[in-house]
């Protein structure tokens, strides 16, 4: 962004004059002849009268050329136009990427809480199962358990205890993605799942998607825009360019205008002066074909970009869409999730109790507890799963800070 506004800046240098000097020394012969020399750059013109000699002579200039163009049928009004769009794009690139950034964050962050969450929901099995394994070896110390109860239960322990070395592990690579877009290592993170899995986002009509105010839009719409202010300004190319100029220059020389030569120092220094004021047009008469070129593949790269601006409205609808149906299917589990808990836990106490009582084997009492912790976890996701619809709607909308707000409220 600071490079297209330094960009605005030197396109409004083209309004200055341009003011070139010159000093020069040499020492030279004056040979001249007539005849014709086409233009070039090597062999350099010789005032003087004919002649044909290796004598040499001083000669030395001083000038200045200051030229100006007064009018330019708005060529350079067109090119600070275009570098304006650039600054203009790029500050709309800094508030995609700044967007960009924000989604992916907010994002990271759910994900830390659902993996905190399925950590909890383990940790609560092994403690469940420690329990259990205390009451399983009583029974079995006192031959009212066969042996291989308590096998079966140390080994849902570990297995519990496996499920828990997981979870953790997915926090640590769910926080270290997240420090990535905050800049806080991840030993720093405070994090905290606050309302997010215990209440749900307000439900509430959602008004039509906005495609203009999305970041990623806007960005694209900035860079249609660059386009057609170069192309305006190749446009404004092909006319006259005046020029006025003025010209105060010194000269001196060591030869007569007989071809004698004055010797000494003759030369060295400038007598002679010269100051001139003039206007200079030039039109570029065979550049129209080349312009016309350039003019139509900008053309076609300006129906490029408006076709890609079609295609991401395109795109953010169909996300938007996609985000509003998967909120409502997201609200409807988060409906059914805690009947699920409520009616895991209650079988996981019958059959705790029947097992101690010795109406019921072991297997049932793993099997309600994993039933119940799928359901402690199916309850936790649930509801982030209905936050998440939601920052993926604010996120096609193109600004999640209402998100944000009703989150951390």
């Amino acid at each position: 962004m600071n490079a297209a506004a330094a960009g605005i800046r030197l396109a409004q240098t083209a309004y200055l004059p341009r003011v070139d000097t010159l000093a020069q020394l040499n020492r030279a012969t004056r040979n001249t002849f007539y005849g014709l020399m086409l233009p070039q750059s090597v062999i350099p013109g010789v005032d003087g009268v004919p002649a044909n000699n290796l004598g040499s002579v001083w000669d030395s200039g001083v000038g200045v050329l200051v030229s100006w163009q007064p009018f330019d049928f708005g060529l350079r009004a067109a090119n600070v136009a275009a570098a304006t769009a650039g600054r203009e794009r790029a500050q709309a690139t800094v508030a995609r990427t700044q967007y960009d950034i924000s989604v992916a964050a907010a994002d990271a962050f759910l994900t830390v809480i659902a993996a905190q969450q399925t950590a909890q929901a383990a940790r609560a099995v092994v403690e469940s199962w420690q329990v259990l394994l205390t009451s399983t070896h009583a029974l079995v110390a006192a031959q009212l358990r066969p042996g291989a109860d308590e096998s079966r239960v140390q080994a849902e322990l570990a297995l519990a205890r496996t499920q828990v070395a997981q979870a953790e592990q997915a926090i640590d690579v769910a926080r270290a993605t997240l420090s990535q877009f905050v800049g806080t290592p991840p030993s720093q993170l405070s994090l905290e799942a606050n309302k997010l899995v215990t209440q749900l986002p307000v439900e509430r009509p959602e008004p039509a998607l906005q495609i203009a105010a999305n970041p990623v839009a806007a960005e694209q719409n900035a860079a249609v825009a660059e386009l057609q202010s170069q192309l305006k300004a190749l446009d404004r190319t092909y006319y006259p360019q005046f020029s006025a100029q003025g010209l105060a220059a010194v000269r001196g020389t060591g030869m007569l205008t007989d071809g004698a030569r004055l010797g000494g120092a003759n030369g060295l220094a400038p007598t002679t002066q010269n100051y001139s004021v003039g206007l200079t047009v030039t039109f570029p008469v065979m550049d129209r074909f080349a312009i016309q070129e350039q003019e139509a593949e900008q053309a076609a790269t300006i129906r490029a970009g408006q076709a890609r601006y079609s295609l991401i409205a395109i795109n953010m609808q169909a996300q938007f869409d996609t985000a509003v149906a998967t909120l409502a299917g997201a609200r409807r589990i988060a409906a059914e999730t805690p009947v699920e808990v409520s009616s895991a836990r209650t079988a996981l106490q019958q059959a705790t109790a029947r097992y101690q009582s010795g109406l019921a084997p072991i297997d049932d009492v793993a099997q309600a507890q994993r039933l119940l912790a799928q359901a402690q976890i199916d309850d936790a996701l649930a509801h982030l799963n209905v936050w998440r619809a939601r920052l993926q709607i604010e996120t096609a909308r193109g600004n999640i800070q209402p998100f944000l707000a009703e989150a951390t409220q």
